[in-house]
């Protein structure tokens, strides 16, 4: 069954449909939330699950489907880790990372690299770097000016090589 069709299902109310849904988005909702809220990725990911079976009827078009979950994705993964730096000032989050990858030392340089980045530096990455958006379609995502895209990417990029160099 085509998403668009299991959107239309869902929307009208078809568990099975929703569970599809679901199931279809959990690697991909985790592995975004995971990669900006970091350790607290789990809980960004179940926020953005249950705001997405509320609103689901509220999604006029199902093609947008992807690109309106990604959107409530990275707004909660955002909200969450600020939310958390609002409570503890400057803690690096530690623990085992929720990403499951071969090579654990590269991950958890990687992820060390991460966690070092401002929240919104590390939305802008993950959306351009891993997500493979343009700077109009990241600046959508986010609510910025693409200007501002640029500008936090270039910070970013230049952040995360430093501290990989160094």
């Amino acid at each position: 069954m085509a998403v668009e069709d299991q959107v239309r299902a869902a929307q009208r109310g078809d568990v099975v449909a929703m569970n599809a849904l679901l199931t279809d988005l959990a690697p991909w909702v985790g592995r975004l939330c995971t990669s900006i809220a970091l350790d607290r990725g789990a809980d960004a990911m179940q926020e953005t699950f249950i705001i997405v079976l509320r609103n689901l009827v509220t999604l006029r078009e199902p093609a947008a489907f992807r690109g309106w979950v990604r959107r409530i994705a990275v707004r909660e993964a955002l909200r969450i880790v600020n939310a958390e730096h609002d409570l503890v000032v400057d803690e690096v989050p530690e623990g085992p990372s929720a990403i499951a990858v071969v090579d654990l030392d590269g991950a958890m340089d990687v992820r060390d690299q991460l966690a070092a980045l401002a929240p919104m530096h590390r939305a802008v990455l993950v959306l351009r770097d891993l997500e493979d958006l343009s700077e109009d379609e990241t600046a959508a995502v986010l609510g910025v000016e693409r200007g501002t895209v640029k500008s936090r990417l270039h910070r970013a990029r230049s952040a995360f090589r430093a501290g990989w160099d160094a």
